[in-house]
């Protein structure tokens, strides 16, 4: 069974920051993109930033310049870290990835994180 587990969520003043990991376990053969997402209280699921596997990101307009992705390979493991944090980053965030599992070596299955929650202060 492969999972993904966050961490690093918490509480911090508006300004500050944080620093998120993700971490793949299983019977892991190969993860392509990995990706953080944030569902705000009464909004959308929403894509904040992802990386593929040859290390390319992509991020939401919002967060450009604050926020940076980063994933070790070696560890199946992704990273998001937040800084100037505003109290509109305040959401659960989700780790995303497509993952080739030994389960099934023959399709790509996209594995979700339990989420953490990031609250920022004002």
């Amino acid at each position: 069974q492969v999972q993904l587990v966050e961490s690093g969520g918490g509480l911090v003043q508006a300004g500050g920051s944080l620093r998120l990991s993700c971490v793949a376990s299983g019977s892991i053969l190969n993860i392509n993109g990995m990706g953080w997402y944030r569902q705000a209280p009464g909004k959308q699921r929403e894509l904040v930033t992802s990386i593929t596997s040859g290390g390319r990101t992509n991020y939401i307009d919002s967060v450009k310049g604050r926020f940076t992705i980063s994933r070790d390979n070696a560890k199946n493991t992704v990273y998001l870290e937040m800084n100037s944090l505003k109290p509109e980053d305040t959401a659960v965030y989700y780790c995303n990835a497509e993952i080739l599992s030994g389960s099934n070596p023959f399709r790509w299955r996209e594995v979700w994180g339990q989420g953490t929650l990031v609250t920022v202060s004002s």
